[in-house]
């Protein structure tokens, strides 16, 4: 530590197989996705990716990245997902940096054992002073998404929704996602 703030060397420094996030100051390290996770959150890429992104063949309202490092404030977060609408990246001066400091317009974290509590504890209310307005908690094991839409003092759950549901809810109102996409192997 430096000054009371955690060095980014330290972020360098973990093993291979290790997300290293600042949060509130802090280090924290948690082991990657385990590969149901990672399958749910590159489904959700691929669903998001198709529809609304351009180069996808989608409507191109939107930019979507998986595992973004985000330098916000003193946060340095990397979310499972982020999504930037189009006409905000236009602020962003270089696309080729290996971080970001633009705060997504939405996140989404996949929790697992080892990320819940911290996606739930900290996280949120750092993506909340950062500006982020929209994440989803989506839970492979419980097959659950939980949408938040952050408010004056945090974040409000708009919706959930479970196993085989049709989701439909912001940011992305216009769209029908098949949860079960995410939870078929």
């Amino acid at each position: 530590m430096c000054n009371g703030q955690v060095a980014y060397s330290t972020l360098e420094a973990l093993p291979m197989g290790w997300v290293g996030e600042i949060v509130d100051e802090e280090l924290v390290a948690s082991p990657r996705l385990a590969p149901g996770e990672a399958r749910a959150a590159f489904m959700l890429g691929v669903e998001l990716g198709e529809r609304l992104d351009a180069r996808r063949g989608g409507s191109g309202r939107w930019c979507f990245l998986r595992a973004p490092e985000l330098h916000l404030g003193r946060d340095v977060l990397v979310p499972d997902l982020a999504g930037w609408r189009r006409d905000r990246l236009a602020e962003l001066s270089c696309l080729h940096e290996p971080f970001l400091t633009l705060a997504p317009d939405w996140v989404c974290e996949v929790l697992s054992p080892s990320t819940a509590a911290l996606d739930r504890t900290r996280k949120l209310p750092a993506y909340a002073r950062a500006g982020v307005s929209h994440v989803w908690l989506v839970d492979p094991a419980a097959h659950t998404l939980e949408v938040f839409q952050r408010v004056k003092r945090g974040w409000l759950l708009v919706a959930s929704y479970e196993g085989e549901a049709i989701v439909r809810s912001d940011p992305f109102p216009s769209l029908s996602l098949e949860l079960l996409s995410l939870w078929s192997s």
